[in-house]
C-alpha cells in the first residue's frame, strides 16, 4: 500500500473521483448472489485496508463491499470532487483472474481512465490488470514506472560487476533468472534451495535439505551446474540433517564478492529467516550490500522484503521491488501481460 501513495496523492491533485481495485490470496469457494458476496474468508476481505488507506491519505475511503456495478456507478458519479473509493476483492469474482472481458467492460465503467500501479501482479492477465486496457485510455503510476526503470536498468545496462544472490526454496522458480543472466552476471551467488539443488547435482551430499526434484528443472539445471560464475556455500549451519543458513566461511566468500560489485540483485532468503538463529547469514550479506556505497542494489520477493523491513535493513537498498513472481518473470526477459497492455 505505502508503494501506491505516490500515485494516489499525485491523482488527488487532479482527478474528480479515485476508484481503487486491488486483489488478496486465493479465495475459493466464493458465491455472488445479486451482486452480494457469500462464504468468503474475512481474512481476504479489503475492509480494513479502506481504513488503512484512509488513515495514510488522511481522507475518508468509502468501502464498497458489493458488486452491483449499476448501483456502484452511481455512487461514484454522485460522489463530490476528491472521493476516493475502494472495491471488495477482486479476486472473489471468477471473471478477474479468467481475465473476462465483461467484467474489465463493468470496472471500465465506473471510470474515464485507467492507472495500473500494480507492478506486483502484473505478470498476470487478469481483467483489472490486462483486459481493462482495451476500455480506456491508460497510463502506468509513478511506482510502476520506477519498477520498470530500476529492473531494465540491471537487465540491460548494468555497471560491473554485476552480482545476483539467489536463494528460496525452490531453485525452478529462478531458473530463468539464472539463464538469463548466465553471460551477462559476474557472479552468481548461491543459497537456499538453488544451492542445495546444484550441490546435490555436482555429487554433494545434503542430506535432507530443502531442494529441487522436478525433473524439467533439474534437466535444465544440469546444463549450467558447472557454470564459472557460480559461487556456492562451503559451509552452513545444520539443525540435524538439514541446512538452514550459510556459515562463517560463505559469508565471508560471499561479502568480498559483494564488496566488489557496482550492481546488486537478490531475491530468495538464504536460510530459514522466521527463526532468527537461522537469520545471520542473511543479515550479514545485506550489511555487507549497505557498505558498498558505489553499487546500485536492488532487493525482491516477498520473504525477502518482509524480511528486510522485519530487521528494518531495507533502507540498505537503492531500490526495493514489489514484485515477486512478477520481478523474478520481468528479470528472465519475459514479457509481463499488465506492461504489454499498457503499451
Amino acid at each position: 500500500m505505502l508503494a501506491v501513495l505516490p500515485t494516489i496523492k499525485l491523482l488527488l491533485k487532479t482527478a474528480g473521483t479515485i476508484v481503487v481495485v486491488s486483489h488478496r490470496g486465493r479465495p475459493a469457494g466464493v458465491k455472488l448472489v445479486d451482486g452480494t458476496l457469500r462464504g468468503f474468508a474475512k481474512g481476504l476481505s479489503l475492509k480494513k485496508d479502506a481504513a488503512a488507506l484512509s488513515r495514510l491519505i488522511k481522507r475518508k475511503v468509502v468501502f464498497i463491499s458489493h458488486f452491483r456495478f449499476n448501483e456502484i456507478t452511481k455512487q461514484v458519479a454522485a460522489a463530490p470532487r476528491g472521493s476516493v473509493f475502494l472495491l471488495e476483492n477482486l479476486r472473489f469474482l471468477k471473471g478477474e483472474e479468467a481475465n473476462d472481458p465483461r467484467l474489465a467492460k463493468q470496472l471500465a465503467s465506473l471510470a474515464d481512465y485507467y492507472v495500473n500501479d500494480a507492478f506486483a501482479v502484473s505478470h498476470r492477465a487478469n481483467a483489472s490488470i490486462a483486459a481493462i486496457t482495451k476500455f480506456l485510455p491508460h497510463y502506468a503510476g509513478l511506482e510502476l514506472e520506477k519498477e520498470i526503470v530500476s529492473l531494465s536498468l540491471v537487465m540491460r545496462a548494468p555497471k560491473r560487476p554485476l552480482v545476483v544472490i539467489l536463494g528460496g526454496a525452490k531453485a525452478g522458480d529462478k531458473l530463468g533468472v539464472i539463464k538469463y543472466f548466465t553471460t551477462r552476471t559476474d557472479w552468481f551467488l548461491l543459497g537456499g534451495g538453488p544451492a542445495n539443488t546444484i550441490l546435490t547435482l555436482r555429487g554433494v551430499n545434503m542430506k535432507r535439505s530443502i531442494r529441487d526434484t522436478d525433473p524439467r528443472d533439474l534437466a535444465s539445471l544440469k546444463k549450467i551446474v558447472h557454470g564459472r560464475n557460480l559461487v556456492l556455500p562451503s559451509d552452513f549451519v545444520w539443525k540435524g540433517e538439514i541446512a538452514l543458513d550459510i556459515g562463517p566461511k560463505t559469508i565471508a566468500q560471499f561479502a568480498k564478492k559483494i564488496a566488489a560489485a557496482r550492481t546488486i540483485l537478490w531475491s530468495g532468503p538464504l536460510g530459514l529467516i522466521e527463526k532468527k538463529k537461522y537469520a545471520h547469514g542473511n543479515i550479514a550479506v545485506v550489511r555487507a550490500i549497505g557498505r558498498n556505497r558505489r553499487a546500485f542494489s536492488v532487493a525482491g520477493g516477498g520473504e525477502t522484503v518482509m524480511f528486510l523491513r522485519h530487521y528494518n535493513l531495507h533502507k540498505k537498498f537503492s531500490f526495493i521491488s514489489t514484485g515477486g513472481g512478477a520481478m523474478i518473470d520481468f528479470l528472465a526477459g519475459k514479457r509481463l501481460p499488465g506492461i504489454v497492455a499498457l503499451e
